[in-house]
């Protein structure tokens, strides 16, 4: 047996912390904990002027100079957004989503889950002035609820989790449509032409092979800015630009397999009798299994893996981080008594759970789809309580949807009650299901 060096023993715990699906969440939420500890303390100044501080880049006369919070808002979170738009084509192509019989229920599910908060959401504020904000209910953070899906218990059916990550899919691609569609200002014809341009390159790029990430880097980074400066919401940059990134590799599992194999017999037969160093043969065949595993790979995937990371302990906390710091005063239980608030945690918690139950009852009892492997309705109730967590997308749209600062508050007091709730809820179900089987 191995033992392991001091390093080793330290880095292996915080790789599986990494790698643990619920850890993100957990991050998530103490970034929301001390976003709004932040606000209420003797250092509020201090947080609202951290993210106003201004921010410039550029040269000559082109600079682009915004707050903080804009860098983060339009900035990071188009990461974030390519990071969903690579997620988006892989399940499009391979995963729940790539059949019409596997994406049936999930997306009929996503689709009762965001009309349904909607229409209630605009109900309750038509003709307020706030009516605007339907779209902020529509979004469910998948970081979250699949954090408490995680930590309900350990005998959830794997079918349950994948139901509610391709529901969460469809969801993001909902609000991304909606950002696009329905939150965009005034738009800049050149820049969009100029964006288009770009983009362009990016397709005819991955029709012609190029599987260089930094190509792709580099001119993605000409889109975002081109939907910076023309009005069109510069997230919407990060899912068109995701969508070009090829998902195809250069060689096929056979042949990656005979190869490695080959590869692993050359570099045995050369192995030292002595000596920790390996020969010059070995290094040779080292890197032609690097070479071929890359080839053997495909740039969405690997893009993919090396972002993930960076989004779910970066940039969503960091998000939350600032955008979260609601300041909860002795007045906090009356202010949340208002059209926005209450629009919003409605839609949330009673919009969520019957969109998404009715509309898969409706198709399962047309036959058109059926329950996920292994569960049962009471599976489905958990898991349209927790869709009711619509912090991050909930968050960003709200700072789309509205100008006025107090109906962005407003709108944050509903996102925190209805997702402490939906929570909650939601865990305390899969939890009865679980034990009510085991």
């Amino acid at each position: 047996m191995i033992e392991k060096s001091p390093i080793d023993k330290i880095i292996a715990p915080v790789s599986r912390f990494i790698h643990l699906e619920y850890t993100s969440g957990i991050v998530l939420l103490i970034s929301v904990i001390v976003a709004i500890i932040w606000a209420n303390s003797a250092y509020h100044d201090f947080y609202e002027h951290l993210w106003h501080i201004n921010f410039s880049i550029g040269f000559d006369d082109f600079t682009l100079s915004h707050p903080l919070h804009i860098w983060i808002n339009d900035g990071l979170m188009a990461v974030f957004f390519f990071v969903i738009g690579l997620e988006l084509k892989r399940e499009f192509m391979e995963g729940e989503l790539s059949s019409l019989s596997k994406a049936a229920l999930p997306m009929s599910a996503a689709l009762g889950g965001m009309i349904v908060p909607a229409l209630i959401y605009f109900t309750i504020n038509k003709g307020t002035g706030a009516d605007h904000g339907w779209g902020i209910p529509m979004a469910t953070d998948i970081a979250f609820a699949l954090a408490l899906l995680s930590m309900a218990s350990k005998h959830i059916p794997t079918s349950v989790k994948v139901f509610l990550s391709a529901l969460a899919v469809a969801d993001d691609l909902g609000a991304v449509l909606v950002i696009a569609f329905f939150y965009t200002e005034q738009i800049h014809f050149l820049p969009l032409i100029i964006a288009g341009c770009f983009l362009t390159a990016l397709i005819i790029g991955n029709l012609m092979g190029i599987r260089n990430s930094t190509f792709y880097l580099i001119i993605g980074f000409g889109v975002w800015v081109g939907f910076l400066l023309s009005g069109v919401h510069a997230t919407i940059a990060g899912v068109l630009v995701a969508f070009t990134i090829p998902a195809v590799t250069k060689i096929n599992e056979h042949i990656y397999s005979e190869n490695l194999r080959k590869l692993s017999y050359d570099f045995e037969k050369d192995i030292p009798e002595r000596g920790n160093l390996i020969t010059e043969k070995q290094n040779k065949t080292i890197q032609e299994v690097k070479t071929l595993s890359m080839a053997a790979e495909t740039p969405l995937q690997t893009i993919e893996h090396a972002l993930h990371p960076w989004v779910a302990f970066g940039i969503m906390p960091l998000f939350a981080l600032s955008n979260a710091g609601i300041v909860i005063g002795s007045d906090f239980f009356s202010s949340i008594i208002n059209p926005v608030s209450i629009g919003v945690a409605a839609g949330l918690l009673i919009g969520k759970f019957v969109g998404i139950l009715l509309f898969c009852w409706i198709m399962i009892k047309l036959g058109w789809a059926t329950l996920p492997e292994q569960a049962s309705w009471s599976h489905l109730i958990g898991v349209a309580l927790l869709a009711g967590i619509g912090f991050t997308m909930s968050l960003f749209i709200s700072g789309l949807a509205f100008k006025n600062p107090i109906f962005i508050d407003q709108a944050k007091y509903g996102i925190l009650i209805a997702s402490v709730i939906a929570g909650i809820l939601g865990t305390i179900v899969l939890k009865k299901v679980s034990k009510s089987r085991a």
